[in-house]
């Protein structure tokens, strides 16, 4: 199998290490626009004649074709920035290649669903941690009940404590300008039986968070994070079934109520203030102020955690489950919990894929299309766990 890898920035760095390991994959071209420090980073590992380099502007048609068309992946994963998906995902699909991305689908997407089941091929989109890990571990749960009234998702990335001692308690393990402005993510839940919208302004609000003790860790904050709603709606559980229903990030407390001053600033808007005669964009300048304060010590680890709680009624009985995934930084080889739990993960997909594990063809989600067990082995075989249990509840229906 021969893999083109698009963005070789810190997840994808983790997946180019998982791919050389597989005894599937015979070539792998990793492709950056920083093509220096990609060379850099992979002579610096040794990973030998089975990795190619090349310099890629993703946002360039014709550069992304051409490149396609010289290569002839069997598989295409792409971990560039959100807006050159699209460009990328098309020309994979014309190059009769799977294609996996870690982001949120966008509705330019939805074009590929026929081309591509029509191509025998995979369109696999939003396989990282967060979408990703969560919507699998999703899937799995609710096929364990008759009926669901509650679905509660937190998925999370900060440092662990000993390593949160700046004043935001918060270290960066992903583009901190993606951070910020998915501190500007609008959101809906349900919250007993009835939904609330929630504006990109808002998500921190202390109306809408509340507390969490997670087991090992302690308190933690929890903030809406985004439309919980479509997957719901994915899964067939009509909206008048579910009593509580949310996506939610973790934070250490206090975090959120820095935030949201920031947001009632204006400082996470994207429209421009005029400095000395020039335009300054005030979310990026933030991002670009605040990332070299916010980066992690060579000892210092971060935690990623992806929790799903569901319950509702099997065979008349009410129950609660919970799958959980909590993994540390690796000190030994430097990859964050963060860059093992996406990157990690969408090289898994590719792996399934290339094995057969994924058998059905088209537009895929992971949160009805990718088999739980399959994927949860082969996290459990990089060291990382998924731990699950079902309670019965005293109540029956």
């Amino acid at each position: 199998m021969k893999v083109l890898l698009i963005g070789v920035g810190m997840q994808g760095k983790a997946t180019l290490h998982d791919l050389v390991r597989s005894d599937m994959v015979t070539q792998i071209l990793a492709a950056d626009q920083d093509y220096d420090g990609l060379a850099t980073h992979v002579s610096s590992w040794g990973y030998g004649d089975k990795v190619r380099t090349g310099p890629i502007d993703a946002g360039d048609p014709e550069a992304v074709d051409g490149m396609m068309a010289a290569f002839q992946p069997d598989i295409v994963i792409d971990l560039a920035p959100v807006p050159y998906h699209p460009i990328i995902a098309h020309t994979a699909v014309q190059h009769r290649a799977h294609y996996l991305n870690a982001s949120y689908a966008s509705p330019e997407m939805a074009g590929l669903a026929k081309k591509a089941a029509d191509q025998n091929l995979v369109v696999l989109l939003e396989f990282g941690m967060d979408p990703g890990m969560d919507l699998v571990m999703l899937g799995e749960a609710v096929r364990g009940f008759d009926r669901v009234h509650g679905i509660i998702s937190y998925g999370a990335g900060f440092p662990e404590e000993a390593a949160a001692n700046n004043p935001i308690k918060y270290k960066i393990t992903w583009t901190f300008d993606g951070v910020l402005r998915a501190y500007r993510r609008a959101a809906r839940v349900i919250r007993d039986g009835q939904m609330f919208e929630i504006s990109d302004r808002d998500m921190f609000r202390p109306e809408h968070m509340h507390v969490r003790e997670i087991p090992s860790l302690g308190l933690l904050e929890a903030a809406p994070n985004g439309d919980a709603l479509k997957y719901a709606e994915l899964l067939g559980i009509p909206r008048g079934q579910l009593r509580d229903l949310g996506r939610y990030i973790l934070r250490w407390p206090g975090h959120c109520a820095f935030w949201q001053t920031i947001v009632d600033l204006g400082l996470l808007d994207s429209e421009p203030v005029i400095v000395d005669g020039a335009p300054v964009n005030r979310r990026r300048y933030l991002a670009a102020a605040l990332e070299p304060l916010l980066q992690y010590a060579a000892d210092e680890r971060d935690i990623a955690i992806v929790r799903i709680e569901v319950t509702g009624a099997k065979n008349g009985q009410q129950r609660r489950a919970v799958y959980q995934v909590i993994d540390k930084r690796d000190l030994e080889t430097g990859f964050t919990a963060m860059q093992r739990t996406v990157g990690f993960t969408i090289s898994i997909g590719a792996l399934m894929i290339a094995a057969g594990q994924i058998d059905k063809r088209g537009l895929l989600s992971p949160l009805t299309d990718v088999p739980y067990g399959p994927y949860a082995a082969a996290l459990k075989a990089r060291g990382i766990g998924v731990t699950s249990e079902t309670i019965a509840l005293e109540s029956t229906v």
